[in-house]
């Protein structure tokens, strides 16, 4: 911002004479008692009302208690300055003095309790707590001590003595100080150059000499709405030194007898006066509780700027869409993030319907959650699709509050924080497959692509469990591929491998029921689960196998017949209390070693009798095994 010359002379100014403040402000308070001394016994007259005190008490309470002494100090120059000035006699001087100065000291020492409590006059509590100390108890402190030295030195009416020191004390300070106040921490000097200023303080000074010159028309109320008019418009300081300006020239015109107050019929010389003493009190109570008023509107102004200015930041530079609703889908507020990633306009957004951009699959989930809110739930957090302006779908993280009535706690509306969570949903769909890829590594062997060991144990539980529970017969076929070992030896174990693999699509060819499991067991070793499976069907099935892998004709020179064949062996039990699924791979085994002492190439099942049982009890079986 430019400055003016004038501008950086007085601040140069400024800084030249903060060194010595403390004394300049010791000087202006020993001027500024002796100027109210002066006016009070000039103006005033018998000292009908008495203001220095009231300026003294505004320095103490206004300086640091450290710094009282000085003040005082500063004030007592002024009160013998003042005396001198008007002529006070010395006896009547010797006395007041130094009263005047106890009373001044014991007003600010009731109010400032801490060293660091500074005046409020906006506050009632503190009002109060100064009427009854600074108005009250230290004038009446002070005119009674001052009023027995008087009686016993010089021989005056003790009552008469008393009364009119705490009059004129207390109307002094009641009007005097809070006026002080006002003016030297509104710092009103400063502005003297202001036309502003001077239009509206010279049509005050005209109409306060017109009202108060003459006695015909008793006008002073026409004063009022001017000194709120200046309190609106220049602020406590300058209202106060209205004030007090009204007040001298009402007490000049009423010790001289002329004016509306004057003109009173009164019984002696103080009813004037305290008429005129009521008239300014109630000037400045009306001043101070306008601006009382004033001053909380003001405070409540600036905190709903700093709510609105911190609302607006938030509002514009959140990321996410903050939406204001009710509960018919009729948007009020809508912030500025929405056109960042959406694409809609604040303008296009308020217009349109809550659901309106909400993917039609979602919108009855959304409906929903919009319907538990208005019956009281307090707040959701739901995900959906909505549609951009271009007319692709994103996916959000809606989070709903209840808005909620602040006098009864009805719900009124609600408060929408929408997060763009399109990538998150993306990378969730990611894991998700990346978690299902790697669980199917963990149950698949990676040669034959059957289910390995690990998944075979975990299904022959949960099907032994599930056979426990319904009675249902277990079947197991353990397979082996004859003279493996020397396959190996003689074609490699690439040639191995491939074999392996001829073995697991031979099984697969023959076992295709849905609920049945084909796994490799071990090395060479293959298994099959066949639920609800009887011994015969089992066994027909171990045998299928047996010749589909020997239809295959892969050479094998090892092997006596000279391709490559299997051996199987198969058990079926009904799960009973007490038993465990190793049992029936155990008889299995036991069926399988069984197969390889019969000279290999074929099954046999365990009990050796479930061999010979007649095809009408395997038919059923078959019938099931072939359905898929």
């Amino acid at each position: 911002m430019r400055t003016t010359p004038a501008t950086r002379l007085a601040r140069r100014s400024g800084r030249g004479l903060r060194p010595h403040g403390f004394a300049f402000r010791l000087a202006g308070c020993a001027l500024c008692v002796c100027l109210a001394a002066v006016l009070a016994g000039t103006i005033a007259q018998a000292n009908l009302i008495w203001v220095a005190n009231g300026v003294l008490l505004a320095y103490l309470l206004l300086a640091p208690r450290r710094l009282w002494p000085a003040y005082l100090g500063a004030g007592l120059l002024g009160y013998i300055a003042g005396a001198i000035i008007v002529h006070t006699p010395w006896q009547v001087s010797l006395v007041d003095t130094p009263f005047d100065l106890l009373e001044a000291f014991l007003g600010a020492l009731l109010l400032r309790r801490r060293s660091a409590q500074l005046p409020r006059f906006t506050q009632i509590k503190y009002v109060l707590r100064f009427i009854a100390f600074a108005v009250l108890v230290a004038p009446l402190t002070a005119g009674f001590l001052a009023a027995l030295v008087l009686s016993f030195w010089q021989h005056t009416a003790f009552f008469r003595s008393f009364i009119e020191w705490v009059a004129a004390d207390s109307l002094g300070v009641c009007v005097v100080t809070p006026a002080c106040i006002a003016i030297f921490r509104a710092r009103i000097f400063h502005s003297l150059g202001s036309g502003r200023i001077w239009a509206h303080l010279l049509p005050l000074a005209a109409v306060t000499f017109v009202v108060l010159c003459q006695a015909k028309a008793p006008l002073p109320f026409v004063l009022y709405p001017l000194l709120i008019l200046i309190l609106l418009r220049l602020g406590r300081g300058w209202a106060a030194t209205a004030t007090l300006f009204v007040g001298a020239v009402g007490i000049w015109y009423t010790v001289h007898g002329e004016g509306p107050f004057a003109a009173a019929v009164s019984l002696s010389r103080l009813q004037p006066a305290i008429i005129l003493q009521i008239f300014i009190v109630s000037a400045m109570v009306m001043l101070l509780s306008v601006s009382d008023v004033i001053e909380n509107l003001l405070s409540t102004d600036r905190k709903l700027q700093e709510i609105a200015a911190l609302h607006k930041l938030v509002t514009e530079n959140s990321r996410d869409i903050i939406i204001v609703a009710d509960f018919e889908g009729h948007r009020s507020l809508v912030s500025a993030a929405g056109a960042t990633w959406s694409g809609w306009s604040q303008e296009e957004m308020l217009q349109l319907h809550s659901l309106a951009l909400v993917h039609p699959t979602d919108q009855p989930m959304m409906s929903q959650t919009i319907s538990e809110l208005r019956a009281g739930k307090d707040d959701a957090l739901v995900e959906c699709r909505v549609r951009n302006h271009d007319g692709s779908y994103v996916w959000v993280e809606a989070s709903l509050r209840t808005i909620r009535d602040p006098r009864t706690g009805a719900p009124t509306g609600i408060l929408n924080t929408v997060r763009e969570i399109t990538k998150r949903k993306l990378a969730e769909q990611q894991l998700a497959e990346a978690y299902h890829a790697v669980e199917a590594l963990a149950i698949t062997d990676a040669l034959t692509g059957l289910a390995n060991r690990r998944r075979f144990d975990q299904y022959l539980t949960t099907e032994w469990r599930r056979g426990m529970r319904e009675r249902s017969p277990l079947s197991l076929v353990l397979i082996d591929a004859d003279q493996f070992k020397s396959y190996n030896d003689t074609y490699g174990h690439l040639r191995g491998d491939n074999c392996l693999k001829q073995i697991a699509e031979a099984i697969q060819d023959v076992v295709s029921r849905p609920g049945d499991l084909v796994a490799r067991f071990g090395g060479e070793e293959f298994a099959v689960v066949l639920p609800n499976t009887h011994a015969p069907g089992a066994l027909h099935v171990a045998e299928e196998i047996c010749a589909v892998m020997r239809n295959r004709e892969l050479p094998h020179s090892s092997n006596p017949v000279g391709v490559v064949t299997i051996s199987a062996g198969c058990a079926t039990l009904v799960p009973q209390l007490g038993q465990h699924a190793p049992s029936l791979i155990d008889c299995a085994d036991q069926a399988l070693y069984g197969a390889k002492r019969n000279g290999r190439n074929g099954a046999c099942a365990y009990p050796p009798g479930a061999a010979h049982k007649s095809a009408a009890a395997i038919g059923p079986d078959l019938i099931a095994l072939k359905s898929a």
